[in-house]
């Protein structure tokens, strides 16, 4: 007999599979002897916050995923499609029924046994799924942080928005690592002083998400953790001395430009950079040691080895920059902390989300944000004008496990096969992604019952990718992932149709799907 604890959406579709697969089940759920603070009912699959499974069409990516679960008889997506309500494009329930046929379904399975009773501690024998999502009850959350023995996150979660690699424009971005430390691993988005105020008002005054009853006891800042808007707010440098800071990073476009001279309006009438070796051919030793005059005889720039000091300029001004007659053309003294302009005012670093570095995470950029305003604001930042969101930045109560340290891509912990677990506890988000976890952990754990080997799914499939994802992520870095096209492995060919493109992915994933089913006799729709 298989247990499965938690009976959401991961859990109600693993039972469903299981007894599907002729094996014994029980389900496990703690409602309603005990309540968690957002569900509102006793049923199963209770949706607790929006209607809607997402976009129907199959060429995008939550209707791609539908589509799978369809062919993979799936009982979530089976009973979203009974009981669909308009939502123009999106697949939306009548919730209440949708939640109340599917505990009344579950019931009466002859191999399904509903136990309404809190679980405190993870059975230590038999095949078990773990599906209790972002709520998990405080003593079972303990006792899988023992099991795991790592500390994993059951408090306030605030995750960055994370990018499709194409669709930053790389003439404006740049990659590199602070301080050239390594290889360039990043890629970065650079800003002068007028770009930078413009996206620090407007970040100051975005509108923000409001917050779930149940979430604002834990809605508490870590300092490590910041929402970047709320680093905004404490004052107009503290994002450049924090995610933004620019200090060690150059374009290397126009490195060789700081590490030589810089021209000015006489094209004849040059000014040495103080790492330049090249002396400066209009001027004599003793001349370079003391000052250079500009068009405005009045108007003297010091060099750095003389003592005599500008009569036009106090002492600090002298140790900061001198600006010429171009307003935007700076020339640095080196003891000043403001930037070259050749290095930028403030940078947003993007750091490589998956391994084929189709996505990019915006680092510090973790927010709470309405949805519409963060592309709006987000878009302002040079490189990101026509950027296109896998992710939104989300700030909400959230439990899940490093599943990159402790899961195979068949969602089986490492240390302990028999132990699976499905759903948000695992770092996939939205309602589908969870029935789909729900579905793999459940077909797994019947298999292993069976004395068969756990499958894991093509990784051209969504569902494949999604999984594949959340195993072999960094684990240093992980963050929950919905379903998206940006996993997927790329398609061998450009096609610049984003419509087109994403068409080529649904058909190679569900012929893909069909094979591989067909070949391990699955039962398909």
């Amino acid at each position: 007999m298989i247990h499965v604890i938690g009976g959401g959406l991961a859990g109600t579709e693993a039972a469903w599979q299981i007894a599907q697969a002729g094996v014994s089940v029980v389900l496990h759920e703690m409602r309603p002897v005990r309540m968690s603070p957002a569900h509102h009912s006793s049923e199963l699959a209770e949706l607790v916050c929006s209607n809607s499974f997402g976009a129907q069409s199959s060429d995008r990516a939550a209707g791609l995923l539908h589509e799978e679960l369809r062919r993979l008889g799936s009982i979530i997506i089976s009973k979203a499609d009974d009981h669909a309500v308009p939502a123009g494009g999106a697949l939306a329930v009548d919730r209440g029924v949708f939640s109340r046929e599917l505990t009344e379904t579950l019931s009466s399975h002859p191999l399904i046994e509903l136990r309404r009773e809190e679980i405190p501690q993870i059975p230590d024998e038999g095949v078990v799924v773990l599906t209790t999502g972002p709520l998990t009850s405080p003593a079972l959350a303990e006792d899988l942080r023992r099991f795991t023995g790592l500390e994993y996150f059951s408090f306030f979660d605030a995750a960055s928005p994370i990018v499709v690699g194409e669709s930053i424009n790389r003439d404006i971005a740049f990659m590199a690592s602070r301080y050239d430390k390594g290889e360039a691993a990043y890629l970065n988005c650079p800003m002068n002083r007028e770009q930078y105020l413009q996206f620090w008002q407007e970040l100051c005054a975005a509108e923000k998400a409001e917050l779930k009853d149940f979430e604002y006891e834990t809605a508490k800042f870590f300092e490590g953790c910041l929402p970047i808007e709320e680093i905004a707010r404490r004052g107009e440098d503290t994002m450049r001395y924090g995610p933004l800071k620019p200090v060690g990073l150059s374009d290397p476009r126009t490195q060789h430009q700081d590490e030589d001279l810089i021209q000015q309006d006489n094209p004849e009438t040059l000014i040495q950079n103080p790492k330049s070796k090249i002396q400066n051919p209009k001027r004599t030793q003793h001349q370079e040691e003391h000052l250079i005059q500009q068009d405005n005889p009045e108007t003297l720039i010091q060099n750095p080895k003389s003592k005599i000091q500008n009569p036009k300029r106090p002492q600090n001004q002298e140790e900061h920059l001198i600006q010429q007659d171009n307003p935007e053309t700076l020339i640095q003294n080196p003891k000043s902390k403001i930037q070259n302009p050749k290095r930028p005012y403030a940078v947003v670093q993007l750091r490589q989300e998956d391994k084929a570095g189709q996505l990019w995470n915006m680092v510090g950029f973790q927010t709470n944000l309405r949805w519409g305003e963060q592309k709006r604001v987000f878009r302002l930042i040079p490189g990101l004008e026509e950027a296109e969101f896998v992710r939104m930045g989300v700030m909400h109560r959230n439990t899940f496990i490093n599943s990159p340290e402790l899961l195979y891509s068949t969602l089986q912990f490492k240390k302990r096969p028999t132990l699976l677990a499905a759903g948000q506890l695992v770092g996939t988000e939205g309602y589908t992604a969870a029935a789909a976890g729900g579905w793999l952990a459940g077909t797994n754990a019947a298999r292993l019952v069976l004395g068969l080997e756990p499958v894991a799914l093509p990784p051209t499939t969504m569902m494949g990718a999604l999984f594949e994802f959340i195993s072999s992520a960094s684990p240093k870095h992980f963050q929950p992932m919905p379903p998206n096209f940006g996993i997927l492995p790329e398609l061998g060919v450009r096609v610049k149709s984003k419509k087109d493109r994403y068409g080529m992915y649904r058909d190679r994933a569900l012929a893909d799907l069909d094979h591989w089913s067909h070949k391990l006799r699955l039962s398909v729709a």
